[in-house]
């Protein structure tokens, strides 16, 4: 299903996204040398066992960027303008290798543009789950999308 226009959305629009994806010791390393990331947590197994999590951690950005990922089909997809900024971002659960991935994602705000007619600002509020029904991250973006043209 492609994204929506702007005028599509309402207040309250819910949305469970149909694609799950299982985080990989091959996703997380690579992340984080492409974005220059050392912290042993994500890298040095020996250095993750003697944390607290006993354990290889999953890059946070990573788990950021795979929600957003996963809402983009049913939300955005050829309707964005621009992607606003994203706000309350919060990981209340580790991430660890293997754990399986959902999201959601709510409509919270919706404003006219005043500098864009053609557009308006979609705010949601997306949800990151693991297979433990356990929310690993959350936050609200705001997202610049097309009306559909008359």
């Amino acid at each position: 299903m492609a994204g929506r226009y702007f005028d599509e959305w309402q207040v309250g629009d819910r949305i469970e996204h149909p694609i799950r994806r299982t985080v990989t010791e091959t996703d997380n390393l690579l992340f984080s040398t492409m974005t220059h990331n050392p912290q042993p947590l994500h890298l040095d197994l020996e250095a993750a066992k003697a944390s607290e999590f006993g354990q290889i951690l999953v890059n946070g950005t990573f788990t950021f960027a795979l929600m957003v990922g996963l809402s983009v089909g049913e939300t955005t997809l050829g309707t964005l303008v621009a992607n606003l900024g994203y706000d309350k971002l919060v990981m209340p659960k580790p991430v660890f290798i293997g754990d399986t991935m959902r999201a959601t994602s709510a409509v919270v705000e919706l404003k006219d543009s005043k500098s864009r007619p053609t557009a308006g600002i979609v705010t949601f509020a997306h949800e990151l789950i693991n297979q433990r029904d356990e929310v690993v991250c959350r936050c609200t973006r705001s997202a610049l999308l097309h009306r559909r043209a008359a």
